[in-house]
């Protein structure tokens, strides 16, 4: 077929692009390009109109993104940079909080929970990316602007930023949690068991000195390539942490040392769709990473949805299995005794060989794991501020004096928050039923609708139709529900103390 002369083919590794000649790059003028100023598509972007609707459909893997840079650029990051990116920005602290719900709900119901979960989290990044690449959005929030206009954006936009500083403020937590100790649960720290009573003592005194020696300067760098590196030691050290509590479980459970478990909750108690209500959220904030999908797609080598979506989906496989046996094992461990922050419960004898040397390794490396994290959190919180107060200005990575300014004021907001927040379980069981279900299942679900409606092109089937409904009560009835069982929950726990 003759393509029209204004198009011009690129190459980029396997994939042929198409790119207007005098294409704008700022997303204004793309959007002016695509849309009126009613949110209707002016034009259907750069399909070919006399083929059919079910080729254009199949073929969609075989588009790259619009603006995408040619095969190998020096800044670009393969599948396996891609992968630990995504996985770090999931495996964080989520992964402490979960064995907790084990001890709420049961092992079956618990581990059913977070393969669904972690599937419908799947399915709703892979519809994010589709849609992202069609409106050659290059943030969260702009596709979210194409679908459903500048007040949905910045709406979106205060749900990244309230997510992302909340998971920061828990990553304080834990590492003072685990280097200085909790007195509320009477749980000792590593630097007093190492060194004795000193100014570690102080957690916010501790806490404050490992952000200025570390945080600051990872979190300082501009690019999230960057970061691959420190992002595939921070996933061998999730590793690290399962193995570790996998290998004490079973050797408890060979010597008979373990004690039947909870496997699944009481339907017929009162408390339990309470308990439900608490624990879904929780299990939803674990698998939150769409805030980032679009900054590594940005700098993925060659992109394009096929190739995100593999990321994706091993990513998914990953977090899956990684999360269960955290799960499982921790739970199984530390019975009713475990704590929110499972990390605090490793400051005691597991009842088996080298348990002292196990139990520096699971909360030093993991602490160290957190230190990794935070900035690819951070990056995206960053960008998300910036897009939101300097909207239309230089990109972020060419004003190094703004992005330090917004860093430091960021680490200083966040290091605040950190010495307010109780514990991470309150933190999470908040955040999980506002921010994390709007983001990673709410907003995903209204975009597939709402662009789904607007080109007969883009149409969804009525199986994709399904879903993205399904998908979008679920999150509403999570977010509701969730939100005023939290309430009750808290109130009735200040009654009973």
């Amino acid at each position: 077929m003759e393509l029209d002369s204004n198009y011009s083919a690129l190459p980029s590794g396997s994939h042929v692009e198409l790119q207007p000649q005098n294409e704008p790059l700022d997303f204004a003028s793309q959007q002016r390009f695509l849309f009126s100023d009613d949110g209707n598509w002016e034009k259907e972007l750069m399909i070919p109109r006399d083929v059919d609707d079910d080729d254009v459909s199949s073929n969609f893997d075989d588009y790259s993104l619009i603006l995408s840079k040619p095969h190998g650029h020096k800044d670009q990051s393969g599948i396996p940079g891609a992968v630990f990116n995504l996985t770090t920005t999931i495996i964080g602290a989520g992964m402490m909080a979960l064995p907790a719900t084990m001890k709420v709900i049961g092992i079956v119901l618990g581990l059913a929970l977070m393969i669904v979960i972690g599937i419908l989290s799947e399915i709703s990044v892979e519809m994010f990316v589709k849609y992202a690449v069609l409106c050659k959005a290059k943030s969260y929030g702009e596709v979210v602007e194409v679908a459903m206009g500048r007040t949905a954006r910045v709406l979106s936009q205060i749900c990244i930023i309230i997510n992302n500083a909340g998971v920061l403020v828990v990553y304080l937590i834990i590492i003072g949690d685990v280097m200085s100790g909790s007195l509320h649960h009477h749980h000792h720290g590593v630097l007093d068991q190492w060194l004795g009573h000193g100014f570690w003592d102080h957690r916010k005194t501790l806490v404050l000195v490992i952000m200025v020696l570390f945080l600051v300067p990872l979190c300082s760098l501009n690019r999230i390539d960057s970061l691959s590196i420190t992002s595939a030691a921070s996933v061998a050290l999730a590793v690290v942490f399962v193995v570790v509590c996998l290998g004490a479980m079973l050797v408890r459970l060979i010597e008979g040392k373990i004690k039947s478990p909870k496997m699944s909750i009481d339907f017929e108690s009162k408390k339990t769709i309470l308990d439900l209500l608490v624990v879904i959220p929780v299990i939803s904030n674990a698998y939150v990473c769409h805030f980032n999908v679009q900054p590594i797609y940005n700098e993925l080598e060659g992109r394009s949805p096929q190739k995100m979506n593999k990321v994706v989906r091993i990513t998914a496989l990953i977090c899956i299995m990684v999360y269960a046996s955290t799960a499982t094992s921790g739970f199984l461990l530390f019975g009713k005794y475990t704590e929110s922050d499972i990390l605090t419960n490793f400051d005691k004898s597991l009842g088996i060989r080298y348990s002292t040397a196990l139990n520096y390794i699971v909360r030093v490396g993991y602490v160290l794991h957190l230190v990794l994290v935070f900035p690819v959190i951070h990056f995206s919180l960053r960008e998300t501020v910036d897009n939101l107060l300097f909207h239309g200005s230089a990109p972020l990575a060419e004003s190094r004096r703004r992005s330090l300014a917004l860093t430091v004021v960021l680490l200083v907001l966040i290091y605040l928050g950190s010495t307010v927040i109780p514990n991470i379980w309150t933190a999470f069981k908040y955040t999980g039923a506002t921010t994390a279900v709007s983001l990673g299942f709410t907003f995903p679900a209204l975009i597939a609708l709402r662009i789904g409606e607007q080109d007969k092109v883009l149409r969804l089937s009525m199986g994709q139709k399904c879903m993205s409904w399904s998908m979008l009560i679920l999150a509403v009835i999570v977010s509701v529900a969730g939100t005023v069982g939290n309430i009750v929950f808290s109130i009735q726990s200040q009654s009973d103390d």
